[in-house]
C-alpha cells in the first residue's frame, strides 16, 4: 500500500478536475465583467448616498458565483451538495434603491454564463445591458418634481396659498393635509415652469402663512 493509496479519495480526485489556465482565465473574466458592472453601477447611480462598498461587491459576487459554478459544473455529486448548503444562507442587508437588485442579478449571472463557457453570450450580453443601462437610467425628466410644504393659520391662507402655487406653477397636487387647531399643514407635488424657486419667497410672505417649504421630489411619495 503505498502513500496514495492511504489518501484515496474523491478529493484527491478533484484536484485535476478543472485545468489552472480554465480557473485562471475564468476569474480573470469573472473580474473584467465585475469590474464593467461596477462602472456601469458607478455612471448611472442616482441616489442621496453613494456607496463604494456596493460596487466593489458586485465584482466580488461575479467572481465568486464564477468560482462556485466551476466547481459545480465539474461534479454532480457536488452541485447537489451546493444546492443544499447554499439554501440555508440569508441575507439580511436591505436593498435601498430598486436598481440595485437589478445590478446584483446581473453579477450573479454573468458569473453563471461565463463558469458554463458561454464567453460571448456573458461579454456581449453584459455590454448590451450595460448600454441599455445608460442610456435609460441616466435620462433626465424633463420637469422635475417637488415637493411643497406650506404652515397656514386656517383655511383662507390655504386657499389663497393653493391658488398662488396654481399661478406660479404649471400643476398642483395635494399630497397630504394636516389640520390642527390654528394651523394647516398642506404637502402638494408642483411642477416647476423653470428653474426659478423665488415664489416659494413670496409664499411664506403671504398673510396666513408661517412658512412654505420646497423639497425635491424623486417620485416616491410616503404618506
Amino acid at each position: 500500500m503505498t502513500f496514495n493509496d492511504i489518501f484515496k479519495s474523491s478529493f484527491l480526485q478533484n484536484v485535476t478536475s478543472i485545468s489552472i489556465l480554465d480557473m485562471g482565465l475564468s476569474l480573470l473574466l469573472a473580474f473584467g465583467l465585475g469590474l464593467f458592472i461596477f462602472l456601469i453601477y458607478k455612471k448611472t447611480y442616482s441616489g442621496v448616498m453613494y456607496s463604494s462598498s456596493f460596487g466593489v461587491t458586485l465584482v466580488a459576487l461575479t467572481m465568486i458565483t464564477t468560482l462556485v459554478i466551476l466547481a459545480v459544473t465539474s461534479n454532480v455529486v457536488l452541485s447537489l451538495g451546493m444546492v443544499g448548503a447554499l439554501s440555508i444562507v440569508r441575507f439580511r442587508t436591505a436593498i435601498k434603491e430598486p436598481l440595485d437588485i437589478a445590478f446584483l442579478f446581473w453579477a450573479i449571472a454573468a458569473g453563471i454564463v461565463l463558469a458554463a463557457g458561454m464567453i460571448p453570450l456573458a461579454v456581449f450580453g453584459s455590454v448590451f445591458i450595460g448600454i441599455i443601462l445608460l442610456i435609460f437610467a441616466n435620462r433626465k425628466e424633463s420637469v422635475n418634481p417637488y415637493i411643497v410644504v406650506v404652515h397656514c393659520n386656517g383655511h383662507e391662507s390655504e386657499k389663497k396659498a393653493v391658488d398662488y402655487l396654481s399661478k406660479e406653477t404649471k400643476r398642483v397636487v395635494v399630497k397630504s393635509k394636516t389640520v390642527s387647531k390654528g394651523s394647516v399643514e398642506l404637502t402638494t407635488e408642483v411642477r416647476l415652469k423653470d428653474e426659478n424657486t423665488d415664489f416659494v419667497n413670496a409664499l411664506s410672505d403671504m398673510d396666513g402663512v408661517a412658512d412654505a417649504v420646497l423639497v425635491s421630489y424623486n417620485g416616491d411619495y410616503m404618506g
